[in-house]
């Protein structure tokens, strides 16, 4: 059998019809409609096509067609219906349809059609290409290309028995008549593959995302991860309302006044963590060795003589001690890149949880500063803090099909450990904690989430770790296969370009003192924050009813844009 495929210049699209596609109503009705200018009925003939790969192909030359013709926006909205992401992704890159441009262009007016031919021998038809030892080959002409061929966690994760998680993700699938984002809902879902795809439709059209994909529909946490392979769809789902963008400029629920979980940092956690099975990130605040030296000799020659009395006095005298300590250097490490905002957002939770701890910020009922813990004696060979954030769930439920998941569990606490501090101003492990510095991270983690409530930055650190956890579970569990996703958009910086800022490099020292019964304590902090998620997306835990709430069949949204539902 001998197989056909045009593709057109004037959108560096494709065309594809087998000889027998060629005496088939659709594609015959195809062509008749094309050469009249008839694009609706050539959509709908189009669409009639059985194989999937044919039809996404006739749509493509619908969509050529539609462009010669002057109506780049109603080919967008052909492209729309193609299946494939990796074949609408690489239609809609064309200058044709992304704004201006001759398509198909290379650097210095030829034609490049090499990128399309590649997409194809990978994607259509792939061992009958003579390259893969096939005999069909490609080559460019003068008016397209004429295609011959001749032929996230193991640990952490548990097995539902049940069917209540499969019951939520069967019923959640249904589209409800909300159509009103800034509504409350316990559960919202947004589906990442179709949100990717609205966006890249959005920028083919010359507009960016708007309020509402930015913020997700006003999602606040990741509670559920859910996989339609029957329509290509993952999703994540958790609780959702109304936004308003709160003191500090973040963006919070209005009811909660809990940050949402914004579109960006997804993007940028996915990307990372989806890259390899090892991928971690985290950032670290710490003293420089030479400052803690000066520090020391300037506690040294205070040893012998009495520390200035009066509060005043007593301020000036540690506000030398701090600018011994000097600055302290910040370091984003794992890959993530320091000019993201979900980097920033690493640093400033450390550096504020660390001000908390110090006593130079307020924190909540029932988390007492290091330094008030203090009642008496000081522990002995104090010298320098280190408090750090890491990963804190409970466990990840998962459907015996393997296409629910319920993740469990507060997201984030801290841990701790005193470091020995020697004359040179070297920091030495431990790996121990002495109780006071012990209860002072045990009070922050029991009471994290009322401190999420005070400042919400620490509940986007939590948004953060669920982002990854999630992402992890998405990359072990092999989801995106399942959905046939393909993150063109979202996997590609030049596709989608993230907000950058200035990378964090130095702060202030973290220092206090505090004076019990007539004696100066003084307390350095070090620390960061450790999001590795590598130990934690295997623990799959069995639930007996977790599959009784999922919908059993696929969304049916009203319109073929819409990416979330309740």
């Amino acid at each position: 059998m001998r197989q056909t495929f045009l593709i057109l210049v004037g959108l560096v699209l494709l065309g594809a019809f087998t000889s027998q596609a060629r005496s088939d109503q659709p594609a015959g009705d195809l062509q008749a409609q094309l050469a009249a200018g008839e694009f609706a009925p050539a959509v709908e003939a189009a669409q009639k096509a059985a194989d999937p790969k044919q039809r996404d192909l006739m749509l493509a030359q619908v969509a050529a067609a539609q462009v010669q013709a002057g109506a780049p926006n109603a080919a967008v909205k052909t492209v729309a219906r193609v299946g494939d992401d990796r074949v609408r992704a690489h239609i809609l890159a064309q200058p044709a349809v992304g704004g201006g441009g001759a398509p198909g262009q290379a650097q210095g007016g030829a034609a490049d059609f090499q990128p399309l031919i590649d997409l194809i021998t990978q994607t259509v038809a792939t061992k009958s290409w003579l390259d893969n030892g096939g005999t069909g080959t490609m080559s460019p002409f003068p008016t397209g290309v004429w295609v011959d061929p001749q032929g996230m966690l193991r640990p952490l994760m548990k097995e539902s028995t049940g069917d209540e998680l499969a019951t939520i993700r069967a019923n959640r699938q249904q589209q409800s008549d909300q159509n009103d984002a800034r509504k409350t809902s316990p559960l919202r879902m947004i589906s990442l593959t179709r949100l990717e795809k609205q966006i890249q439709l959005n920028r083919a059209l010359g507009q960016g995302a708007d309020e509402t994909q930015k913020y997700l529909a006003g999602l606040q946490r990741i509670e559920y991860v859910f996989v339609y392979p029957e329509t290509n769809d993952l999703v994540i789902a958790g609780p959702a309302g109304d936004w308003v963008v709160g003191q500090e400029d973040r963006v919070v629920s209005r009811q909660t006044s809990g940050p949402v979980v914004l579109l960006d940092d997804l993007v940028v956690i996915f990307r990372h963590m989806l890259g390899s099975r090892d991928a971690m990130f985290g950032c670290m605040i710490n003293p420089r060795q030479e400052n803690l030296k000066k520090a020391q000799e300037f506690l040294g020659q205070w040893s012998h003589r009495p520390i200035p009395a009066g509060p005043v006095a007593r301020k000036a005298w540690c506000e030398q001690l701090r600018a011994a300590v000097g600055t302290q250097d910040i370091e984003v490490f794992g890959g993530l890149d320091p000019r993201t905002r979900a980097a920033r957002t690493l640093v400033e939770a450390d550096y504020r949880m660390k001000l908390v701890g110090m006593g130079l910020e307020e924190g909540v009922p029932g988390v007492v500063s290091y330094l008030n813990l203090i009642k008496g004696a000081p522990p002995k060979d104090m010298g320098v803090l280190r408090w750090w954030f890491t990963l804190n769930y409970e466990s990840i439920l998962a459907s015996q099909d393997h296409l629910a998941f319920n993740i469990r569990g507060q997201g984030v606490k801290v841990e701790s450990e005193n470091e020995h501090l020697t004359a040179t101003g070297e920091r030495v492990h431990t790996g121990e904690s002495e109780p006071l510095n012990r209860k002072f991270a045990e009070s922050f983690t029991k009471h994290f989430d009322e401190l999420c409530v005070k400042y919400p930055v620490y509940a986007e650190l939590r948004n953060l770790c669920d982002l990854a956890l999630a992402a992890s579970l998405v990359r072990e569990e092999n989801l995106t296969d399942k959905a046939n996703w393909h993150m063109t958009c979202f996997g590609n910086p030049s596709a989608f370009a993230v907000e950058m800022g200035e990378a964090p490099k130095e702060v202030d020292a973290i220092v206090n003192c505090r004076l019990v019964d007539q004696r100066h304590f003084v307390a350095g902090v070090s620390g960061g924050v450790m999001v590795k998620t590598k130990e934690l997306v295997g623990k799959l835990e069995s639930s007996p009813k977790l599959g009784e709430k999922l919908p059993r069949s696929a969304p049916k949204p009203q319109s073929a844009d819409r990416w979330w539902w309740d």
